[in-house]
């Protein structure tokens, strides 16, 4: 707790002090153009990873950035998803799923998790990953199963994502474009799914033209495409 309060007087003291300008005119409102739905792992920071100021994100956290698909039932994902459209009037929503995440390992093993029953209730929303993984990576040790099934799990969020009707709607006016990212935290990289390739590639080679994913109509899946590196971009 010393560390943290020590850290608001430094904000207070230093950083506020420095951008006061910005945080006066963030009190007047919000106007962010993307939804950033990430995991709530620790090591994960948006705006760190992005270099994004405070009121650029509108961020949605949860364990193994998971998207319920949309059944007319409230809850947090479902109201933040539907004010970042229809209040915010977001541009682009990212799914960003990242190295390491225990989510995923506990949605691949779920049977260890008989002490945290509300996390393995939680993860069922997941549960198209396990199968799909369970379905096409069955040679693969389970260090790199955890791995592309938290890619495969990226894109089955973004599936989920077009049951929500504000985003049906915005994607069917052409206001809104959804984009798939995964972050490596030992290297700090950031991959994005190319719909061309069929495979996640670095940010920075994804081609100008790439559409961003998914489409309307989702089939990304073949064979081991979503392992990076697995096929140089053409």
């Amino acid at each position: 707790m010393h560390q943290l309060v020590a850290g608001v007087h430094n904000f207070q003291g230093n950083v506020f002090r420095t951008q006061r300008d910005l945080f006066e005119r963030l009190a007047q409102g919000q106007s962010p153009e993307t939804l950033f739905i990430t995991c709530s792992d620790s090591r994960i920071d948006p705006n760190l990873i992005t270099q994004t100021e405070p009121g650029d994100l509108f961020v949605l956290r949860n364990a193994g950035n998971i998207v319920p698909a949309f059944s007319g039932t409230a809850g947090g994902e479902v109201a933040t998803i539907e004010f970042a459209i229809t209040g915010l009037g977001v541009k682009q929503i990212v799914v960003c799923g990242h190295s390491h995440c225990g989510a995923i390992k506990g949605l691949l093993n779920l049977d260890d998790l008989e002490e945290m029953p509300a996390v393995r209730d939680w993860l069922k929303h997941a549960e198209a990953t396990r199968r799909i993984v369970r379905s096409k990576y069955k040679d693969l040790e389970p260090e790199a199963l955890a791995e592309v099934a938290a890619e495969e799990n990226v894109l089955t969020q973004l599936e989920n994502l077009q049951t929500h009707p504000a985003v049906a709607v915005a994607l069917s006016q052409g206001e809104l474009s959804l984009h798939a990212w995964m972050y490596e935290i030992e290297t700090g990289e950031v991959y994005g799914y190319d719909t061309t390739n069929g495979q996640f590639v670095p940010l920075g080679d994804l081609r100008a033209g790439s559409k961003p994913a998914p489409a309307r109509v989702l089939d990304v899946r073949s064979g081991d495409a979503l392992f990076r590196g697995s096929r140089d971009p053409a």
